[in-house]
This record gives structure tokens, sequence and C-alpha cells, in this order.
């Protein structure tokens, strides 16, 4: 690929639309309040989260800009929620006042063709926020009340490039939506903006079925919000001095994790986040008596656990439950073991602790994620994005250009031989990359084989 991370272009913005339902919902006049449930509403999803795709040149001639408009609006009729504004009510509890005011949207032109950017999109993502809203701040890592209260939901940005691909950029506000909601929602954007009469699938309210028990109990141990288990030594590198970057996994790389582990026992995700945990534990320099953590995203919406979500249930149906290590012990463990671990933070998904993540925001006040020695993993491949088919054909690329200190992402790649690769963001101290590079390369250079 060329390098292209430092390459200079301009991208002109249109004035921002405000889009609102085509037409007038039963709820546009009389400001219908909903409440979100308890899995919704706890503080670690008061955050704007950026997604983005890239469309190469179709052989349409039509402007994606107005069939995008269009079916904006009119997915808005079935989701009219997303079109008002968040407000928080007693004892932090959020709600959605469904006053139809509106999403962001933004028409824009880049003097670049999208291939071009190549790898400056697959690396540090230099470019996204000239291509995700005309609202940069909010795109840098705005999280808490601040970000989302009495703000749209929702920030679209079309741009379209002189190649003729566009990319479609977007911030969401993560409390109303999961990325399997924001699927639904974007799919029935391009549905309806084909010309069918409504979505394939109705979307679904229903967030109280997400609320805690009354009265609410806590009955399982939740290591993925306990505090008290974070070491007081400080950290090598403080939060402060992370950064933004990605490590691309190979199909043959991945291959090579899977011969060091029981042929069928384990998933592309488990070995993966085995290795990143290992990996990311020893470039940070833990302390050996240091409990680290990893979280894993579940979706409540596959197993058997998902006969009690709807179908077009479009809100948070995730749980993040988290498995602890020494940092001597993790560092020093084969990636048998790891993997193992990850396997039985998975297990622990069930009904049973869905209700108590619930009614432990109720109780302990909506926490958030541990921040110290904590990897929050969410794997989206499965979700569809890669897919997404508004008229144009599928993205190039699909996923989020982005990471925290905690959260990780991964996302979908395709090599040049048509087989997935898996394209992992996470945050790092700018003085720990290399390092972690390097552990990484050790565990996935070779064709080592045990079994």
């Amino acid at each position: 690929m060329a390098h292209s991370e430092n390459l200079i272009f301009n991208v002109t913005k249109k004035e921002t639309e405000i889009v609102r339902a085509n037409t007038k919902t039963p709820t546009s006049t009389n400001h219908e309040i909903k409440r979100l449930s308890d899995i919704d509403d706890q503080k670690g999803h008061r955050f704007l989260q950026p997604l983005i795709f890239f469309y190469p040149p179709s052989s349409s001639t039509i402007n994606p800009v107005g069939i995008i408009r269009y079916g904006l609006a009119k997915a808005l009729e079935a989701y009219y929620p997303l079109a008002g504004r968040v407000l928080e009510g007693p004892n932090g509890k959020l709600m959605v006042d469904c006053n139809n005011e509106g999403v962001v949207f933004v028409e824009a032109e880049a003097d670049v063709k999208l291939e071009e950017l190549r790898d400056g999109i697959l690396t540090k993502f230099s470019f996204v926020p000239k291509l995700s809203s005309n609202l940069p701040k909010l795109f840098c890592h705005v999280l808490g009340s601040d970000a989302i209260i009495g703000n749209p939901l929702l920030f679209i940005q079309v741009t379209r490039f002189t190649c003729g691909g566009f990319s479609l950029g977007i911030l969401f506000n993560h409390t109303l939506l999961d990325g399997s909601g924001l699927w639904m929602f974007l799919n029935a954007i391009g549905e309806l903006a084909k010309g069918v009469s409504k979505p394939s699938v109705d979307p679904v309210w229903r967030r109280e079925l997400l609320e805690a028990r009354s009265p609410p109990r806590i009955t399982c141990h939740h290591y993925e919000y306990d505090h008290k288990i974070s070491s007081d030594k400080p950290l090598a590198y403080p939060m402060d001095t992370f950064i933004l970057t990605s490590i691309f996994f190979s199909p043959k790389e991945i291959q090579t994790l899977c011969n060091q582990l029981p042929k069928g026992r384990f998933s592309s995700f488990d070995v993966i986040t085995a290795c990143l945990w290992k990996c990311r534990t020893i470039a940070l320099e833990a302390h050996p008596d240091d409990i680290v953590r990893v979280s894993v995203v579940v979706n409540m919406r596959y197993g058997a656990i998902g006969a009690s979500i709807p179908q077009g249930y479009y809100g948070n149906a995730f749980v993040s439950p988290a498995e602890i290590s020494t940092a001597s012990a993790l560092c020093d463990s084969p990636l048998e073991d790891i993997a193992n671990l990850v396997q039985k933070t998975k297990r622990k998904m069930n009904e049973e602790y869905i209700k108590s993540v619930a009614d432990h925001m109720v109780i302990k006040g909506r926490s958030k994620l541990a921040e110290t020695w904590n990897v929050g993993v969410s794997d989206i491949r499965k979700i569809g994005f890669d897919k997404l088919n508004l008229g144009f054909g599928e993205p190039s690329f699909a996923g989020v250009p982005w990471a925290t200190s905690i959260y990780t992402f991964y996302n979908n790649v395709k090599c040049d031989g048509g087989e997935d690769g898996v394209l992992v963001t996470l945050c790092l101290p700018s003085m720990a990359i290399e390092k972690f590079q390097f552990e990484v390369k050790k565990m996935t250079r070779g064709p080592i084989s045990k079994y």
C-alpha cells in the first residue's frame, strides 16, 4: 500500500442540515417521553460512538447524498425516538423526548480519490475526523452527559470523492443504540431509499425488558465494575498518554495462534483476545501483583438467551462480563490458558447475569467499567456492517475507527486474496506501541503447532 497517512486534501462541507421524519409522527406534537432501559443508560454508554463506511465507485449515476438523505427521513418515521433528544430524570435516569427535532446531516466533497487514502484509513484513521461530522470536537472522545443531554442523537456525513466513491461517517448516541441496533436502522435507510414502503424488520422499543427488578438485587460478582480490586500503584504510562493505533491480524497469523491450541475448541475471537490481553499487559509494564482484567462484550440477541429479546429490538442488548488474573500469571501463561479465561468470561452471560447488571446500575449509581488494567473487547465482525448495501454495492471497509484506553474493537477487513483479516483498533501509550507490536509478532510469526 502507498504511504498515505500524511496525505493532505481538502474537504468542502455544505451547510449543516437537520433531517426530521418525513411525516408528522403521532408523538411529534405531544412530546412523548420514553424511558431508556437500565442497560441503556449506564454511565459507560454516555458517549458518541463513531462508525465509518467507505464505498468504492459504482456503476450508478445517482447521487448517494440525495438517496441517503431521503432514506434517512423515511427511516426516522419508524425509528422516531432517534429524532428526539435525551433528557435526564430523577436519580440520573435517562429518557428520550420524542420531539422530532431531528438529526444532523452534512454533505461534503473531498478533492481526493478513495484509493489514495488506503493505508491511512486502516492504520491510525487519520482522515476520519474530516469525514465524520462538521463537529470534530464531538468526535474526539467526548464522553459523559455533556455529550448527549439535549444534543442530536445522530450525526451523519456523506463525503463524495473525485473517483465517484463516497464515505458515510456516523456518530451515534450509544445510550439509544448498540451496534446491532444501528445496523437495523442503517439497513432500514437502505431499504426505504430503494422504494419499499416499510422496513423489512419493524423496530421494537420495549426497553422495559431490560429494566432493574423491584426490588433490585445484585446476585453476581461483576469484575467489570469492581474498582476495589484496582491496584493503588501508579501506572507506568498515565492514561493521558494513550493514543489511537491499530493492529492487523491476517488469516495466516490467526491460524498461527490457533495452531497453539486444541483444534476446534477456540474461536478466532478467543485466540485474538488472549493474544491481545497478554501482549498489552506486557507492553504496559504491569507490576507482577497487579490485577488485570478483560471485559468481553456479549450480545444477548444470540444463543439461548436471545429468545427473550424481540426481533427488531434496537436498544443496547449486551453485557460486558469480565475475568481477572494477576499480571504475572497472565504474562507467564501459555495462550491456551488465557483463551480458557476468555471463554470463561463469555460463559458468565445468562439471564440472571443480565438482571444483576441492570440491578447493579440502579444500586451502584449507573457504574462505569473499571479503567485500571481493564481491556474491553467488542467484536463487531458478525453485525454485518461490511455487507451494508445502500444501493451502491457493499463497502470496501466498514467499522469503528476509534478506541479508548479501555475499549477496543474488532473489524472485518478483506485481504487481497479475498480472505477476512481482523483489524483491531486500540489505544496505547505512544512509547508502548512498539513493544506491543513486538510481543504480537513473537506470537504470530511462526508455524507454531502444539497439537
